[in-house]
C-alpha cells in the first residue's frame, strides 16, 4: 500500500486487524523486507505496520537533504493519517533515532519501545580516526582550490571521487550525491539529550559483536532512558535481531504483553 504525505510516497505493509498496534523501523540502507521476519513471530494480539522509509524500499526520495527531524515529522503525519496510534516501536539501527526523537517529542504517541543495534549516539572518536579526518579535510581543501583552476577541473572531480571511495563509509558511498546530503545530517547529529526525556518502557536488545552500534552505546542507552533494560544476544551482530530471529521474537512478544 502506498500513502502520500507532504508530496512523498510512502510504502507500508499491514498484518493482524485486532490487538495492540506495533510500528517496525528499519535501519539504513534497508527496508520492509527485513522486518517482516519479525512480525511473522510476535506471539500475541497485535496489529502491524511496517514502513519503508523515504529514499528506501518502494518509497519515494525526499524532496530535498532530510536530518532525523524532518523524517520524525513525515512518520508522526504518517501515524496520525492512518490513525495507527498510540503503537509499541520496535526499531534497528536507523529506525532507533527516528523512534527516539518522536519518543521525546511526542511520548504520548508511543507505548512499549524496542531497540536494537539502536544508532543515535555519536562514536567516540580514536587518534587514528582524528588522524585520518585530519587528512581527508586537508586533501578536500587542496582538491577545492584545484576546482577553481580551469586547466584542473577534471582532476578534481576524478580525485573527488577517489577521495569519497577511500574515505567514506560503505553506506556513503553507496548514496548518490544527494541521499548522501541525508546522509550526512544524520549520521552528524548526536542524539544523546534525548534518552533521558523518554516515558516509555523501553528494551534494549544488543549483539555483543556489533562493530556498527557497538555494545557501549547500549550500556549507555540503558544507564540514560529511565525505565529501560538491555539484553545482550552473545555472538550476534548490528543485525543480531534476524541473527537469532526466533529468541529475538520471543523476548519481544513477552515484554509487549498486555498488562
Amino acid at each position: 500500500m502506498f500513502k502520500e504525505i507532504d508530496g512523498v510516497r510512502i510504502h507500508y505493509e499491514t498484518s493482524g486487524d485486532s490487538g495492540s498496534r506495533i510500528l517496525l523501523l528499519h535501519g539504513w540502507g534497508c527496508s520492509i523486507q527485513l522486518m517482516k521476519p519479525v512480525a511473522d513471530r510476535i506471539t500475541g494480539n497485535h496489529r502491524f505496520m511496517i514502513i519503508d522509509f523515504p529514499g528506501h524500499g518502494e518509497s519515494g526520495r525526499p524532496p530535498e537533504p532530510w536530518g532525523v527531524p524532518e523524517y520524525s515529522e513525515c512518520l508522526l503525519r504518517f501515524l496520525q493519517e492512518t490513525g495507527f496510534y498510540p503503537c509499541h516501536i520496535i526499531a534497528h539501527s536507523f529506525g532507533a533515532r527516528i523512534a527516539a526523537w518522536i519518543a521525546s517529542i511526542q511520548p504520548e504517541m508511543v507505548n512499549r519501545i524496542i531497540l536494537t543495534g539502536a544508532a543515535g549516539i555519536r562514536p567516540k572518536q580514536t587518534e587514528a580516526a582524528r588522524k585520518r579526518s585530519a587528512q581527508y579535510q586537508k586533501l578536500k581543501r587542496i582538491n577545492a582550490f584545484a576546482a577553481k583552476v580551469p586547466l584542473l577541473h577534471g582532476v578534481s572531480l576524478r580525485l573527488e571521487e577517489k577521495l569519497r571511495r577511500k574515505y567514506g563509509s560503505r553506506d556513503y558511498n553507496s548514496l548518490d550525491a544527494e541521499m548522501r546530503k541525508t546522509f550526512v545530517r544524520i549520521v552528524s547529529q548526536d542524539l544523546t539529550d534525548l534518552y533521558g526525556s523518554f516515558r516509555s518502557s523501553t528494551l534494549l536488545l544488543w549483539g555483543d559483536q556489533d562493530t556498527e552500534t557497538p555494545l557501549w552505546m547500549g550500556r549507555e542507552m540503558e544507564k540514560m532512558i529511565p525505565d529501560s533494560a538491555l539484553i545482550i544476544l552473545e555472538g550476534g551482530t548490528h543485525f543480531a535481531y534476524l541473527e537469532q530471529v526466533d529468541r529475538f521474537c520471543a523476548i519481544a512478544s513477552e515484554f509487549l504483553k498486555e498488562d
